[in-house]
């Protein structure tokens, strides 16, 4: 079909199929994401960051873990090492290049991890209710009470220092705000019609959480998510700033800027190179986030 038909076909008000309305949701979507063009540039950053995570070993210049302290140590941004050398010795660019795979590590696994368990909490809290409901969110008001960093530090000194507990500790701190999201949703879909007609039909609580009450829940949690990398980069930057997360010689961005606060005044691009990594991804995963609040939200204004 020509791209006419094609947008006629998704957009149709009466479509024939359940593959014909889903695809046409996406691409209604798409369109209103498409239109708020700092999402299209969060997005652009976000797909690079991608690509140069995916190919750090072909796009890296010099080794990430390797240098010379007798001859590179400390150099200024040059055409040979374009963003300058730390006090190592070693290529700042490409320890930033790799540092982008272990920055998509942390984000990927904390939200696999902590979105799904608050999704849980939350959907079975809402639709449960009672002292299942009032155990689950005092619970989640328990985590809630600390400031993320400061349980992420607690749970990282039990567990002891390293990117895979760093993991884990930002994960147990994230789940909450995605439960008490979850929970909002189905307090308000619950005693609608299409859940009792499923309850009338037999269906168990479980089946109607899991099948029916999760997937409509699923995109103001995933609106969040996408909200909360900023802050998870932010953490997992803030512990291997502390030397708490990924540990030497691993190019993590917050521990390259805690190597380079001692030459801050001198060699000022030792630490304002994976700050600048820090503020540009955080900033293209908010803005990401806020044209997917506006194209998945139905609440939000279109």
């Amino acid at each position: 079909m020509k791209p006419a038909q094609w947008h006629a076909w998704l957009m149709s008000e009466s479509p024939a199929s359940r593959q014909q309305a889903a695809l046409g949701r996406a691409y209604a979507g798409w369109r209103s994401f498409a239109r708020n063009r700092l999402a299209m540039v969060g997005l652009a950053i976000v797909l690079a960051l991608l690509v140069v995570a995916l190919f750090a070993p072909w796009l890296a210049p010099y080794s990430p873990t390797e240098g010379d302290l007798n001859t590179t140590r400390l150099l200024a941004p040059s055409s040979v090492h374009w963003l300058g050398t730390d006090d190592q010795g070693r290529d700042i660019l490409s320890r930033l290049i790799h540092g982008a795979r272990i920055t998509l590590f942390v984000v990927v696994l904390v939200a696999v991890l902590a979105a799904p368990i608050g999704l849980l909490v939350g959907t079975v809290a809402g639709y449960a209710g009672g002292w299942v409901d009032a155990v689950l969110m005092r619970v989640t008001d328990i985590f809630l009470a600390f400031p993320r960093l400061i349980l992420a530090l607690a749970f990282v000194a039990a567990l002891g220092p390293g990117i895979e507990n760093a993991v884990i500790a930002i994960a147990i701190t994230s789940w909450p705000p995605y439960a008490r999201i979850a929970r909002a949703e189905t307090l308000t879909i619950r005693n609608a019609d299409y859940i009792a007609a499923v309850q009338v039909m037999g269906a168990s609580p479980g089946r109607i959480v899991l099948r029916h009450i999760m997937p409509l829940c699923l995109g103001s949690v995933i609106v969040r998510v996408t909200l909360d990398m900023a802050g998870i980069i932010l953490t997992a930057a803030g512990l291997g700033f502390l030397g708490l997360g990924a540990q030497p010689p691993m190019p993590e961005w917050g521990a390259m800027i805690a190597a380079g606060r001692a030459y801050v005044l001198d060699q000022w691009w030792v630490a304002a190179a994976p700050g600048a990594a820090i503020f540009i991804v955080s900033l293209a995963f908010n803005l990401l986030g806020d044209g997917l609040r506006d194209a998945l939200d139905p609440k939000a204004a279109r």
